[in-house]
């Protein structure tokens, strides 16, 4: 890996960061001209092959990859910050907006399971960030470990899923936002909107004001991290207080007659209901974003990240449970559902306080995932994956200025037209993705070292790994066909173990962590693997369409952009005759 200034800038001189012109989006070699274009084009193959097995290492990440921005963030934060960022992160529009939606359309007052489910999955994975943000602390989180354990092309389509997850998720938290303000002004959630009758159902309905706090929330991002940290602690403290109201309250006013029947929908839409709230849990791996500005990784992420999910998942299983009995599920608004629960129980002033609530956990999670995905944002095009102007951090301020502008302008566009129920599905989908890879990823680590791990050994590795992903695949698969079946899971279930077992007994781990780790490798991370693509085929199809859509998308770019770029940075040194890669493969 080289320096920005190896590709394209030769000038020794500080830059202004403010600055844009063609090298500093494409100073890669293969885009100096049309010929050198060409030519990148017809080694396409040659060079997909070198990026697909090609791997970085934790001191490139840590070290020469972040020269890329310039300038280094500030490490100014601790665990009570982290722990802060835990829970400002992801108590927001799930909680408040799927568990009604849910629980009226899918699991009924089972929807406290969903929440079991998914919570439960959400730890394993938490496990998984903690470890190897510990390891490779730096901003790029998932995308970064992903590159250095599965090579470029692999951590190429998850930072592809990376960035749809931070536009799409910011977009739903703020379309959220926006029904919510409606209900604290006693208005109809929608009331706010503007409808549009000649556009398609689910985007029809204009969200000005969705967009206008996507570009608070980032501005307030772009400032200063610690600032937005105290903003956010403060702020969270007096949400968590409209939490234990909202339970302790629910409780106070529930009816347990409201919990029959408890399975209306059956063991499929408790399934199915997990795989969407699971959005609900998404914003801890941004905590894992904020390690290259952290004073003492190793001590204040374990903290910070396992303490404060662990806490969220009790919350959340009390909040679902309070509304399931405070009213019936079929009574349940997908739309504001604690605050007409409230209503429905005679505590109408209850109203305005649980909007207020609701509304300052979705203005910190838009705050939250600012900051963390911006740090995705940075990182990925410190790879040259995207162009590296979005890499740059500004002197100053210490922050990604550029990559929170990209991020939030894609958002806003997003958020202006479409809908909650069509955000969350792509989210949830693209989230459980990237934490399968991280949980391969994990086992990869602590099996395979290059240059220690004999060969033998390395295709044992593939080999179970790849019994473990089918297996899984092949049960997500048989629930989905027959959800009252049983016979297929005779033979996936025992398969899953059997690859599991084969690692533990056939399979010598190379690598212990440092500092902390995963325990019960390689069971806790071969079942976070199992979850995350059941869940994942609990979703509907047209979440896989989307899916497939936006990944052929991906590939098209790739293709045409990405494997060159990366491509050139990596041989940077053999660059200057852009000729030379097929004079040297003749």
């Amino acid at each position: 890996m080289g320096s920005a200034k190896g590709l394209g800038n030769n000038d020794n001189q500080p830059r202004s960061y403010w600055r844009w012109s063609k090298q500093d989006f494409f100073p890669e070699q293969s885009f100096q001209s049309w010929d050198n274009y060409r030519t990148a084009l017809s080694q396409t193959c040659f060079r997909f092959k070198d990026r697909l097995i090609s791997r970085s290492d934790d001191a490139s990440e840590v070290g020469e990859v972040r020269k890329q921005s310039e300038n280094d963030m500030k490490k100014c934060l601790n665990w009570w910050d982290l722990t802060w960022f835990g829970f400002g992160a992801v108590i927001g529009a799930g909680i408040f907006v799927l568990t009604g939606q849910e629980a009226h359309y899918q699991a009924g007052p089972a929807i406290v399971l969903s929440y079991v489910v998914s919570g439960l999955s959400a730890m394993l994975s938490v496990f998984c960030y903690t470890e190897f943000a510990i390891e490779i602390p730096v901003a790029g989180g998932s995308f970064a470990y992903l590159r250095v354990e599965l090579g470029d092309f692999v951590a190429y389509i998850t930072a592809g899923n990376i960035l749809l997850k931070s536009i799409v998720g910011a977009a739903a938290v703020a379309r959220a936002w926006t029904s919510y303000f409606a209900t604290l002004l006693n208005r109809p959630p929608n009331s706010l909107r503007i409808q549009t009758p000649h556009l398609a159902n689910n985007f029809n309905l204009l969200d000005p004001i969705a967009v206008a706090v996507l570009f608070i929330s980032a501005t307030l991002a772009m400032l200063s991290t610690k600032k937005t940290s105290v903003f956010n602690w403060v702020s969270t403290a007096l949400n968590t207080v409209v939490i234990l109201f909202v339970i302790i309250a629910g409780f106070v006013h529930s009816n347990s007659s409201n919990l029959t029947p408890f399975l209306p929908y059956g063991a499929n839409g408790v399934f199915q209901a997990a795989a969407i709230v699971y959005f609900a849990y998404g914003g801890f791996d941004n905590v894992a974003t904020m390690a290259e500005e952290t004073k003492n990784p190793s001590k204040d992420i374990p903290l910070g990240l396992l303490g404060s999910m662990s806490i969220i998942t009790v919350i959340y299983c009390l909040m679902a449970l309070s509304l399931s009995m405070m009213q019936k599920y079929t009574d349940i608004d997908p739309n504001a559902a604690y605050s007409v629960a409230f209503q429905s129980v005679g505590m109408k002033w209850a109203n305005y306080l649980v909007s207020l609530g609701a509304l300052k956990g979705m203005t910190t999670v838009l705050l939250m995932r600012a900051l963390g995905e911006a740090r995705y944002t940075t990182h990925i095009a410190r790879a040259h994956m995207i162009p590296p102007w979005f890499a740059l951090v500004h002197p100053k301020a210490g922050t990604p200025i550029n990559a929170t502008l990209f991020i939030t302008i894609l958002s806003a566009c997003i958020a202006f037209f479409s809908s909650l129920g069509i955000l969350s599905s792509m989210v949830s989908i693209s989230t459980l993705f990237i934490f399968a890879m991280m949980a391969v990823a994990l086992l990869v680590r602590r099996y395979y070292v290059r240059g220690i791990t004999p060969q033998r050994n390395l295709f044992k590795l593939v080999a179970f790994l790849l019994i473990i992903i089918a297996s899984s695949m092949g049960t997500s698969a048989y629930w989905g066909l027959r959800p009252n079946g049983w016979f297929g899971y005779t033979i996936t279930v025992p398969f899953w173990f059997l690859g599991t077992m084969g690692i533990q007994l056939f399979v010598p781990q190379q690598r212990i962590p440092k500092v902390w780790g995963v325990p019960l490798v390689p069971w806790l991370p071969s079942l976070s693997i199992a979850m995350n693509l059941f869940l994942m085929g609990s979703l509907g199809f047209e979440a896989f369409v989307r899916f497939g859509i936006c990944t052929i998308v991906m590939l098209v770019y790739y293709l045409f952009v990405a494997v060159h770029t990366t491509y050139d940075l990596a041989h940077q040194d053999q660059m200057s005759d852009p000729a030379k890669d097929v004079e040297d493969n003749n």
